[in-house]
């Protein structure tokens, strides 16, 4: 390292000086040279390797501290070209995972400020991740994955988050009060960039860095609310201890007013818990009074709600599913109990959501299994019909063909269900008989979510907007019949199918002016006539 360096050229120089016949006078002049020129050398070599040293960090501490010691000598006039030509080439483009992005982003936020405690180096060096993870889809959701100690995101954030800090988003607001003490004050450096000068004390917080690259909190606390949906939904658990846990530690650094609708959601699932068990106990008081088989037997279904307050809950997904008859009459049961139990109120269920633990009993084995709704609303039907037709069971499950295909394919894949020629699946008994290729399942299946995405959201929003323009359209149509000729009636048109390829956007543009245009026509041949 430095000491060794250091070290060789004052041997070096001891040596060189009776040869040159001027002792101490040539030494002192040509040893600072030297050494000068030994550290330029070293910190070049160094900063070279600084990306691996990056990633490896903190086992690259050692190395860190020499490039610092050389870089005091030498300057930072070659470090930020070439490490941000590095990220660029081995980490910027769209073979690399996100996470691996974030963890290395991390690294990085660790090692530059142990590097430059100033925090220039690393505001230069990894401004152009910061503007890369903003465009990548998937940033944030990594990121509230990672917080929340989900295998989806980097492990690292979530010690992070058991720190407690508060987030600071915007540094230039830190008061002169709030500064060190005058004595201690330092200038800050002349390539610091001018977004980022401030009279405070900055903070290096990976969270409130992450954060910072959307500039708002609103878009993580989005994020987490649509993430809980789903893990209670998907995992239909009521044990959600883990969740309090990280609801809290949420709540210390983005603060308790926006997470107040996790707490609501939180609450639905410890209140829906005990709903069932009291529901439950009245079902079976009520059958051991009048013999009623409701929710009783061996062979019974037992129903357990999740009961939402929809005000509080994210925008779900919407599907049809028409059920078996065995389970709209137990979900009607339940119904009719929670009526009895909350006064004024009911439900309205969503049957394509939820987990069903069911057991399918063959005749050489049994498979114990939970599925979605979908999914046994399938195999149910081959309890009293061995064979079915895709078509039949479309019109059985009010369900497109496309859709239960995929589904199908889960049952063949575990050996139920075998597939015949023409779209007809029977039930496959002895898995002897046939020896068919593992099936491929639709990664969509894998990665389903109970939540409707932001697509489907804006979708909604812009078919509503759109329904709300042509209402005013016709209302307008009908004034103009009156009041203006023809010509002006066709001018308007256009006018209004320039708004609504504007607002609608490019996808449904076609279909707008197609009805449009099919409107206007018939409101002026009426006028015609």
């Amino acid at each position: 390292g430095r000491a060794t360096l250091t070290h060789w050229s004052e041997e070096t120089g001891a040596e060189l000086a009776p040869i040159a016949g001027h002792a101490e006078a040539s030494l002192g002049r040509w040893l600072p040279r030297l050494q000068h020129f030994l550290f330029r050398v070293y910190a070049e070599m160094r900063v070279k390797e600084l990306f691996s040293i990056i990633r490896d960090y903190p086992d690259s501490q050692n190395a860190l501290q020499e490039l610092h010691q050389c870089l005091e000598k030498t300057g930072q006039w070659q470090l930020v070209l070439t490490l941000r030509q590095a990220l660029e080439t081995r980490l910027l483009h769209p073979g690399v995972n996100t996470d691996d992005i974030i963890t290395l982003y991390i690294s990085a936020i660790r090692a530059l400020t142990h590097l430059d405690p100033s925090g220039v180096l690393l505001d230069r060096v990894c401004e152009p991740v910061r503007k890369y993870l903003r465009c990548r889809e998937d940033t944030v959701r990594k990121i509230v994955a990672g917080l929340t100690e989900d295998t989806d995101g980097p492990s690292e954030l979530a010690g992070e988050l058991a720190r407690g800090e508060p987030i600071e988003l915007d540094q230039s607001s830190a008061s002169d009060d709030d500064a060190e003490e005058p004595e201690n004050w330092k200038p800050q450096p002349v390539d610091a960039m001018p977004e980022k000068l401030c009279s405070g004390r900055r903070s290096f917080d990976i969270i409130s860095l992450l954060v910072s690259i959307y500039g708002s909190k609103e878009v993580f606390v989005n994020e987490y609310h649509t993430l809980l949906a789903d893990r209670v939904l998907q995992h239909f658990n009521y044990n959600m201890a883990r969740e309090v846990r990280n609801l809290e530690l949420l709540k210390l650094r983005f603060g308790e007013a926006v997470m107040h609708r996790c707490e609501v959601m939180l609450k639905d699932v410890a209140d829906s818990r005990r709903i069932n068990s009291n529901i439950h106990e009245a079902q079976v008081k009520r059958t051991s009074e009048d013999g009623s088989s409701v929710g009783t037997g061996e062979n019974q279904l037992v129903l357990n709600a999740m009961i939402l307050s929809g005000e509080f809950w994210p925008s779900l997904k919407e599907g049809k599913l028409e059920l078996p008859v065995e389970v709209k009459t137990a979900m009607e049961a339940y119904t009719q109990e929670y009526e009895k139990l909350k006064a004024a109120r009911s439900l309205n269920w969503k049957p394509h959501l939820g987990l069903v633990i069911l057991d399918v009993e063959l005749k050489e084995r049994t498979l114990s299994l939970s599925v979605s709704p979908i999914h046994a609303a399938l195999i149910m039907h081959f309890q009293n019909k061995s064979v079915w037709h895709l078509s039949e069971l479309s019109e059985e499950l009010a369900t497109a063909p496309a859709i239960l295909r995929r589904r199908l394919a889960f049952w063949q894949q575990q050996g139920v269900l075998q597939e015949g020629p023409s779209d007809v699946y029977s039930v496959l008994e002895d898995t002897e008989l046939t020896e068919a290729e593992p099936l491929l399942l639709d990664s969509d299946d894998e990665v389903d979510t109970a939540t409707a995405s932001q697509a489907d959201q804006r979708q909604e929003e812009m078919q509503v907007m759109h329904i709300d323009f042509f209402l005013l359209w016709l209302v307008l149509l009908v004034v103009f019949n009156y009041l203006f000729s023809c010509w002006i009636k066709c001018f308007c048109m256009r006018v209004y199918i320039c708004i609504c390829i504007y607002c609608c956007g490019c996808g449904n543009s076609q279909n707008t002016i197609q009805v449009s245009q099919r409107s206007v026509m018939l409101l002026i041949s009426v006028s015609s006539d």
